[in-house]
């Protein structure tokens, strides 16, 4: 059991990585840093999106307006952390 809390963990901090990956990209499509018009550039983008979007909705729905800020993504990464650190170690400790 202990080994399966593992992976769910390392399964976590994968998702952090999409979710920044994801976050850098949007900052930089909508800074005209890369083109978003690119093929490749759209296919990474469309795929991070898919992967993170699922999440990001409901709490964009819950969350107010903030105008052009989305906090969402810093939501998520949070409740992410506390999944890693509080929760998850607190089932190793009860199964242990």
């Amino acid at each position: 059991m202990i080994e399966l809390l593992t992976f769910i963990s390392y399964l976590i901090t994968l998702y952090v990585y999409v979710i920044l990956a994801m976050v850098i990209m949007s900052w930089l499509i909508s800074f005209g840093v890369i083109n978003g018009y690119n093929p490749t550039v759209r296919a990474i983008y469309d795929a991070l999106r898919a992967m993170t979007e699922p999440l990001l909705r409901p709490i964009r729905q819950v969350m107010p307006d903030l105008g052009a800020i989305d906090i969402s993504p810093i939501v998520l990464l949070l409740g992410c952390m506390f999944v890693q650190s509080v929760v998850i170690p607190n089932i190793a400790k009860m199964v242990g």
